[in-house]
């Protein structure tokens, strides 16, 4: 579809047209492992451009919900719809989702021995331009575009030379997801739990990492339980996961009152049916 904008303003016409746009619906989804039910009908919209917080206690279904939209396939979907791009996603391979632009940052990384990280993101991302009918990046290119996205992440060149997370700490690993975003320029971006485990800088890095690749087009998910990578990374929305559904939703406020306040208050406005 084209559209044709007449007015003086048109790159301020045509943001606000891709804010306002859809791209992802989630519609009374519920999933299960084996006979255990984990989302009860959740329902979420995010649309491009925005950063949306996923909050909650363990146990509640964040990482279900994150897997259920990459395609994991030890979950069952058994009722509801994922709607991303105007197409329902739940039959499609993870390897398809991943090329239409779905990436999960990881919150326990896997080792990769025996696989260089180079290796490793020039075969992704060529495999993502040859599903786009795009010709491989020659090597000069993908160096190229490798060496401008380490910066992203402050990631060094013996770092980036190691086999995928092989003896990374837990802060070598989240910056490698982030550098792995990065490389892969996803439409949208579901974060799990990616601040678990990171000291002060290490947190800093990786949450610059974040905010470095948001864009008007695109759209970023983040899964934590604490308020503390909230503060480098700003949500437009934040949402409370329990019990498999979302029950409440709010600002970035929301957030401070979920860190003073625990999660019971929550529990007791349910029972009070407020």
């Amino acid at each position: 579809m084209v559209i044709f904008l007449q007015h003086k303003n048109n790159k301020r016409t045509i943001r606000h047209l891709l804010h306002k746009m859809a791209l992802l619906s989630i519609r009374n989804l519920h999933a299960s492992i084996g006979e255990r039910e984990i989302l009860k009908g959740v329902n979420l919209e995010i649309n491009v451009g925005e950063v949306h917080s996923i909050m909650g206690p363990n146990g509640n279904g964040k990482s279900t919900l994150a897997g259920v939209i990459a395609g994991n396939s030890k979950y069952t979907v058994t009722e509801g719809e994922v709607i991303y791009k105007g197409k329902n996603i739940l039959d499609m391979p993870v390897d398809v989702r991943a090329c239409e632009g779905i990436f999960l940052g990881f919150q326990y990384p896997v080792e990769i021995p025996g696989v260089s990280i180079t290796n490793f993101m020039r075969t992704a991302v060529n495999e993502q331009r040859k599903y786009r009918g795009l010709d491989p990046l020659s090597g000069s290119e993908f160096l190229k575009l490798m060496e401008e996205k380490k910066k992203v992440v402050e990631m060094t060149t013996k770092l980036a030379n190691r086999s995928v997370n092989e003896g990374f700490s837990g802060g070598e690993k989240k910056k490698n997801e982030i550098f792995q975003m990065a490389m892969l320029d996803p439409t949208l971006a579901i974060l799990d739990e990616t601040d678990s485990g990171l000291d002060i800088d290490a947190l800093r890095i990786v949450a610059t990492g974040v905010n470095k690749l948001r864009r008007p087009d695109n759209a970023t998910v983040v899964i934590t339980h604490y308020q503390r990578l909230l503060d480098y990374i700003v949500p437009d929305f934040v949402h409370v996961l329990y019990e498999g559904r979302i029950v409440k939703t709010g600002p970035k406020e929301l957030a401070v009152e979920l860190e003073e306040k625990g999660y019971e208050w929550i529990k007791e406005e349910l029972e009070s049916g407020k």
